[in-house]
């Protein structure tokens, strides 16, 4: 059932492999039949709605995404990753300035002393989905990461919502950190986080704020990531090894002045405060599913994934759980700046020079994040544009640099645009409701696939596996519905708690029809059912401004897909009979 993983040198089929990489005809962007002429798009268009019954639930196969799509980039990619380098590209997208600036403002605010608890309820949820991740990336190692796993447990369709809300997130987190970084040399150099800025008076409130030194940061991360993957991942080693230090220099100066008296009362705020800062920390864990799409760039996936992801994520979570209760050792929550927590508290101990410390490790911290942001966004965009969802022009993996110039170029543009205009709390308006989406889709599509097998699984087997998956999956909202709704009644969550117990306990009973080739996630259905129910209770927390601002791209997606995405697959998926049924039209 399961087929072979293809080595670097199975992209050499390609019937013109020396044509030039930088192209610009109109084939190289839409080579389908659907968009041949104005009357085949017209013919197209026509087919709609039986087009899209056909994409809607059609799904991908490993071989398809580890081998057939790779050939659409007409270079391979080169392995040339371990799983130290997956470690610490992990480490170095992950830890950024978010701890610095977040821990600080949870523990003054949000849960005290006990924000170390919601650290590590946040690293558990963060290592659940690293685990399903993990096991992906062994199975289909390529470089589309969540949308190759997706598109082949849950199909098109499903793959493309998800994939485009990720990368336009992506896109807006890159812009808004370079406008972070732009902040935090200016605060570090004049002490005015616009002094590098260029105001425009006639431009709108939020975007009248020029900012070229955020634009020049975004073209030097991409255009090191487009230099090389092995070049970038020994930078990205290099300067994680100085926040490291620096992290270790925390640590250890915050134990030496730390005072017992300050954790009392540990949960000044109560459970709630501890669960809602967990939803808030839980940021400061995002970024590793980019490292997830530097698969196909693996020397031995099998064994390197597994150990770079699980490992850098186990160690983040003790990492970020020790600086917290450094933290909150070393000065009393009521006494914690929330805007500059460790840089206050050492002026508070007499070291009043170790701020500049703490500015340069979070600019490094954001530096780290770029590069390895870029790597990982511009390998998104190269699945998605060989699955012909974008033009395959962007698939392209130059011949020298053995990296998709072509797509990190797409990214790199649109986020040096809308870093240049945009302020940021324009982009902080913007919250990360894909990326735990995403979380709980691919938790799900690891459940999938495990319990069923297309021509494998009998129809009574499909059935109960999608009937305790309903009540997993409705429990777990149910229980968000009711903690959002400020519900503290213990009836509600027990209620609730025994349906989703009872739908996990299904699935442990009924039978698998996969078990994994090498690595797996263990316990399941218990873990990706719990990593489904902790996703589904953080994204009720975000609020209505991020439910809305993921419908409204929803819906400028699916006109995307609609004209032109929906087409273009269909046309590959079908590409014989569209091809005879064009020649004899023409």
């Amino acid at each position: 059932m399961e087929e072979a993983q293809p080595q670097q040198d199975s992209i050499s089929d390609d019937p013109n492999p020396r044509r030039s990489y930088w192209r610009w005809r109109k084939q190289d962007f839409f080579p389908e039949f659907s968009f041949q002429s104005l009357s085949s798009y017209k013919s197209a268009l026509s087919a709609t709605c039986p087009r899209l019954a056909d994409r809607l639930l059609a799904r991908s196969s490993d071989a398809y995404e580890i081998d057939a799509a790779r050939r659409e980039s007409e270079n391979p990619m080169r392995r040339c990753l371990t799983w130290w380098d997956l470690l610490w590209l992990s480490f170095g997208s992950v830890v950024g300035s978010g701890v610095f600036v977040i821990t600080g403002q949870e523990a003054r605010v949000g849960a005290g002393p006990a924000v170390v608890l919601s650290y590590a309820i946040s690293g558990l949820s963060a290592l659940l989905s690293v685990l399903c991740y993990a096991e992906f990336g062994v199975e289909i190692p390529v470089a589309g990461g969540s949308f190759s796993y997706l598109r082949v447990e849950l199909g098109d369709f499903i793959a493309f919502i998800a994939a485009g809300n990720i990368l336009l997130e992506a896109i807006v987190g890159a812009a808004g950190l370079g406008r972070s970084w732009s902040s935090y040399l200016a605060s570090l150099v004049k002490n005015d986080s616009d002094y590098f800025r260029i105001r425009v008076d006639s431009f709108a409130n939020g975007f009248d704020l020029l900012d070229p030194v955020a634009v020049a940061v975004l073209l030097v991360a991409n255009g090191i990531a487009m230099s090389g993957t092995k070049r970038t991942s020994w930078l990205n080693l290099i300067t994680s090894v100085v926040t490291v230090c620096v992290i270790v220099f925390i640590v250890v100066v915050g134990f030496t002045h730390s005072k017992a008296s300050n954790l009392v009362p540990f949960f000044p705020y109560g459970a709630k405060g501890v669960v809602q800062s967990a939803a808030v920390v839980y940021w400061s864990y995002t970024g590793f599913d980019m490292v997830a799409n530097m698969a196909e760039e693996t020397e031995k996936p099998a064994r390197d994934i597994p150990i770079g992801l699980v490992g850098s994520m186990s160690m983040i979570t003790v990492v970020y759980c020790l600086m917290a209760l450094a933290l909150t050792m070393m000065v009393k929550y009521t006494e914690i700046d929330p805007n500059a927590a460790y840089s206050v508290a050492f002026s508070q101990i007499g070291m009043k020079w170790a701020k500049y410390l703490v500015g340069i490790c979070a600019l490094k911290g954001m530096t780290t994040s770029l590069l390895v942001g870029s790597l990982g966004q511009a390998r998104y965009t190269t699945q998605i544009a060989r699955s012909h969802m974008i033009p395959p022009w962007f698939a392209l993996v130059h011949p020298k640099t053995g990296t998709p110039i072509n797509a990190t170029l797409l990214v790199t543009i649109l986020s040096a645009i809308i870093a240049f205009f945009t302020s940021l709390d324009v982009l902080s308006s913007v919250f990360s409701f894909a990326t735990l989406f995403i979380f709980m889709l691919v938790a799900v599509a690891l459940l999938v696939r495990r319990y069923y097998v297309k021509d494998v699984t009998p129809e009574s087997g499909l059935l109960k596996f999608l009937g305790f998956l309903f009540l997993i999956i409705a429990s777990s909202v149910a229980v968000s519905a009711l903690w959002n709704a400020g519900v503290r009644g213990w009836i509600g969550y027990a209620g609730t708690g025994v349906l989703w117990f009872i739908g996990t306990l299904g699935l442990a009973l009924i039978p698998k029809y996969r078990v994994p080739k090498v690595w797996g996630v263990p316990l399941v259905p218990w873990l990706p059912s719990f990593s489904i129910a902790m996703n589904l209770f953080l994204i009720g927390s975000l609020g209505y401004v991020a439910f809305l601002r993921f419908i409204i791209c929803t819906m400028v997606m699916l006109l995307y897909y609609v004209f032109v995405g929906l087409h273009a697959t269909y046309d590959v998926a079908h590409q014989p009979m569209e091809e005879a049924k064009f020649e004899g039209e023409s």
